[in-house]
């Protein structure tokens, strides 16, 4: 039975959906990171919030986890490259709180038009500054939203519900969807003209970290007002704070901070600016959506291999997964012998899909052939850590869909290619469901994928058969299976023969030294 712990407070109800789902589950909120780290490897699953700080260090502890969840978007508090190398799959929950966000975002875009924090102390200090605070219709004003992904698309239509017109600059934004929300699409520095209010909703990468810098903010109109409900470190906040007491911007409401906690920031008591402690999901309706889903999810992930919402993995629906779970295996498989036969370093690896393969989700497919080729060389890799593995290593992977007419119903053929040759061979499911080897460098060849098989290539002679035979017999070696294949009468031929038992390094040798051998390879493959 899968393990999970949930070491961060989330809403209680997510053990009932664990337990319902026959997954254990251990309900520990606020565990020590020495704690945790002591506790880690019972476990199969990981459910966090915020507060627990997923290292590298803990990573390597948990030896036996498969999958961390994160009940929210953020995932900073989780070395994701560390899990990934340690082939476990990060998720998270990206809608559970998106309109709790946006609406956060419309409530600081109202706070900032009117003074409402400024006004509400200076009131309930007897001040009734009634003069001093004027402030600025919302009615005609340009919102800029700085990244219109699932939030941003959200805040876009609650704006044009206030009668604000709304402009966009997100590079991954097409003009389609752009006119399907109603919002104009705009390059960065003609939004940054051309804003009234400017809202970031975007994730912070390289590219975007200090996208408010100085230069972005000479560049808005004077009198700007600047909201981030997203990530700290979206904006330069010394630059900020220099172009807020000169008056350039009018105004800024923070609810993020490049270092959080925020209990001391320079961008404190500057006149003008909002702060309030990451309360972009902090409602009661958020906590619960993202906590039963990030239950829901890693329950569907340990019980039926199916992924949603994975950093680091091909999403694999539930009904995808029982339909891809045979042809992961035989993926994997294919990868396992190229692997196995492999004589120096791989360079590219080209996978085509035929018939009905062509249909499917290819990455999970792709990531299987790559997890079984590297597997031979190397610990613990898996369809998580396999693609980051083979791009460190800098194999080149491609991919072909063929529409041709195909000799079986499925086909998947696996292209290994190195300095000094290209090895090709192809699979297929018999009953949708058995593994079977059908071609191997072009010659077809019908065979299982046997836990213990010798891959011979050779002439095709008489007494070949026999001599080998022989050879196993006296070592006492007995052959389940024999499977051959060849161009031509005369010309190169494969065997594939299943054996019980090991085949030593001596016997190996034995077979390779017989006249019509090519080569010899002793290949192993995991049964069910």
């Amino acid at each position: 039975m899968p393990k999970v712990l949930v070491s961060d407070k989330l809403s209680e109800d997510v053990v009932a959906i664990f337990k319902s789902q026959g997954i254990s589950v251990d309900y520990k909120p606020g565990m020590s990171p020495e704690e945790l780290s002591r506790e880690i490897h019972h476990y199969d699953g990981l459910a966090v919030r915020s507060a627990s700080k997923i290292t590298k260090g803990l990573i390597l502890a948990a030896t036996n986890l498969k999958v961390i969840g994160r009940a929210g978007i953020g995932v900073d508090n989780i070395d994701v490259d560390a899990a990934s190398a340690a082939g476990i799959v990060v998720m998270n929950t990206p809608f559970g709180n998106a309109v709790t966000t946006a609406e956060h975002a419309i409530s600081m875009i109202c706070a900032l038009a009117r003074q409402i924090p400024e006004a509400d102390r200076s009131t309930q200090e007897g001040l009734w500054e009634k003069a001093r605070f004027v402030g600025t219709e919302l009615t005609g004003k340009t919102l800029g939203i700085i990244g219109c992904g699932n939030i941003g698309s959200i805040v876009a239509d609650r704006a044009q519900g206030l009668k604000m017109k709304v402009a966009a600059f997100d590079p991954y934004l097409t003009e389609e969807r752009a006119e399907s929300i109603g919002v104009r699409k705009l390059e960065l520095k003609p939004l940054l003209a051309d804003s009234d209010f400017i809202s970031l909703h975007t994730p912070l990468t390289e590219q975007t970290k200090n996208i408010i810098s100085a230069e972005a903010l000479i560049a808005m109109k004077r009198g700007v007002r600047i909201i981030n409900c997203a990530r700290g470190g979206l904006i330069s906040e010394q630059d900020l704070k220099a172009a807020l007491e000169d008056g350039h911007v009018a105004g800024a409401a923070l609810d993020v901070f490049s270092e959080e906690p925020a209990t001391n920031n320079i961008l404190f008591g500057v006149p003008g600016v909002i702060a309030t402690p990451h309360l972009g999901a902090s409602t009661m309706e958020a906590q619960e959506k993202v906590a039963l889903q990030v239950a829901e999810q890693m329950s569907d992930f340990l019980n039926t291999g199916s992924v949603s919402n994975a950093l680091n993995m091909p999403a694999v629906s539930a009904e995808e997964a029982p339909i891809l779970k045979p042809y992961i295996k035989l993926a994997g498989l294919l990868g396992s012998f190229s692997g196995q036969v492999a004589d120096d370093a791989i360079e590219k690896v080209e996978i085509e899909f035929e018939g009905l393969a062509t249909e499917l989700n290819h990455a999970p497919i792709v990531s299987a052939i790559l997890a079984g080729i590297l597997k031979h060389t190397m610990d613990s890799v898996n369809l998580v850590s396999a693609p980051l593995i083979a791009n460190s290593r800098g194999i080149d992977i491609s991919t072909i869909k063929h529409d041709r007419a195909c000799d079986y119903q499925t086909l998947l053929r696996v292209s290994v290619g190195s300095k000094s040759r290209t090895r090709v061979l192809a699979g297929t499911l018999f009953a949708g469901t058995q593994a079977r080897l059908v071609d191997i460098q072009g010659i077809k060849i019908e065979a299982e994928f046997a836990k213990s098989l010798l891959y011979i290539r050779n002439y095709d002679s008489p007494g070949f058969i026999g001599a080998l035979g022989t050879l196993l017999g006296n070592e006492g070696i007995n052959i389940a299976t024999f499977h051959l294949g060849r161009r031509e009468n005369g010309g190169e031929a494969l065997a594939l023969v299943e054996v019980e038992g090991h085949v030593s390094d001596a016997v190996l040798s034995d077979v390779r030294s017989l006249p019509q051998v090519v080569r010899a390879n002793y290949l192993t493959f995991q049964s069910d």
